[in-house]
């Protein structure tokens, strides 16, 4: 798994981030990961030099997906029941 690494213009430092740890930069804009989380006093002063993004990808076949999408449009029947 890839892990975000992310860059603080204000100090110039790059942090990665590991699960269960937080690091900071330290400078004055504070900037905080953990995780896959990153936060900082000015979000702009921020650059993500490296994102853990997964391209999607479909198993399923064309004939497949149109299936899905047509049963996706059904219409819900509602059953009547008799109350005694």
């Amino acid at each position: 798994m890839e892990k975000l690494v992310v860059q603080c213009r204000s100090c110039g430092k790059e942090l990665e981030g590991h699960s269960g740890k937080t690091y900071s930069c330290g400078c004055s804009n504070m900037m905080t990961i953990t995780g896959n989380s990153v936060s900082a006093v000015n979000m702009a002063d921020v650059i993500l030099v490296n994102q853990n993004k997964k391209p999607t990808k479909h198993s399923l076949s064309d004939q497949d997906m149109a299936w899905q999408e047509a049963r996706s449009k059904r219409k819900i029947r509602k059953l009547d029941f008799e109350v005694r």
